[in-house]
């Protein structure tokens, strides 16, 4: 079931699920800001694969392919999408599942919030479904006409915002491939990331 909260004061308070006795903590960053820092390099890798989709794009047909203006437009709308990613990453748990979707109280930041145990390859889909969010915009700005300046801008914007703001969800992703196997389920507890074995 997933429920909609304004302010969320605390992850603690939504992340905290049974954890079964052969749970095992995944070792990960202690603090948000650490796992962004260490995630930094995944968005620089975004970041360069989009700017050079533009950069190609611009070479090929020759002209400007874009009215930058509209490129703010377009951050403006995936920044609003921000709640969508967040109830993407919510309809991959189960329907017994409880799953929170809110703004972090004091901060920019969205989040999805559930301590239920999932198999690695649905958590593995639960952490890249919002990249729906940057590809598709992405696919639309490729293969739309030179010519449709404007659109071209407000699809670049969202696939900007669409494909960079989940880079910590790959790095979630990259964790579990690294140090869970196949048949192992994983789950959020308060802070930390547990694999069932």
């Amino acid at each position: 079931m997933i429920q909609i909260k304004l302010s969320i004061d605390s992850i603690n308070e939504y992340q905290t699920g049974i954890l079964p006795d052969n749970a095992v903590k995944v070792e990960t960053p202690q603090s948000v800001g650490e796992m962004m820092k260490k995630a930094a390099p995944i968005a620089g890798v975004l970041c360069l694969l989009l700017f050079t989709t533009m950069l190609c794009k611009t070479i090929i047909c020759g002209t400007a392919v874009i009215s930058p203006l509209f490129i703010l437009i377009g951050f403006a709308i995936g920044f609003i999408l921000l709640i969508v990613h967040e109830w993407l990453h919510g309809i991959v748990y189960p329907k017994e599942a409880n799953v929170t979707i809110g703004k972090i109280k004091g901060k920019l930041t969205f989040v999805a919030l559930a301590s239920y145990p999932l198999k690695r390859s649905r958590f593995i889909v639960m952490c890249l479904l919002p990249y729906i969010l940057g590809i598709v915009p992405l696919i639309i700005f490729i293969f739309n006409p030179a010519e449709c300046r404007i659109l071209n801008g407000i699809m670049f914007g969202m696939a900007c915002m669409g494909m960079v703001s989940p880079f910590p969800d790959i790095f979630n992703v990259i964790t579990v491939l690294k140090k869970a196997n196949k048949n192992d389920a994983i789950m959020f507890y308060q802070d930390d990331m547990y694999k069932i074995l």
